[in-house]
């Protein structure tokens, strides 16, 4: 069984880019989370000790963003989703989307995105 928890839109200021002007003013970035494991104790008991804490998953996102720089928001995702899975065995399958609205590029587009599953 693959129940979901899904969490969009988690926001955090970072550094982060190939560019240096990138690593001087920062930007915003947003992150989903999507997360497959078995919900059924918890829909049993009604304990939060039977799921995942949403709150420190987005903890754990918006440190990653503020945190130390990288320069591609694949490397960042990656190291959300690793981070986040080895802190819950319980977790079967993860999707860690990393947006980056203001990615500079020369065509106008609304959104960049990068999805890392593990």
């Amino acid at each position: 069984m693959s129940d979901l928890i899904t969490i969009k839109g988690i926001w955090g200021f970072g550094y982060h880019g190939v560019f240096d002007h990138e690593a001087k003013n920062g930007q915003d970035f947003f992150v989903d989370l999507e997360i497959h494991l078995d919900l059924s104790r918890a829909c049993i008991s009604d304990e939060l000790s039977d799921t995942i804490d949403y709150g420190a998953l987005a903890d754990v996102v918006v440190e990653e963003i503020t945190g130390e720089r990288v320069q591609l928001i694949e490397r960042l995702a990656g190291r959300i989703a690793d981070r986040i899975k080895a802190g819950h065995s319980e977790i079967s399958k993860i999707a860690v989307t990393v947006h980056k609205p203001k990615a500079p590029i020369s065509a106008q587009a609304t959104d960049i995105s990068v999805t890392i599953i593990r």
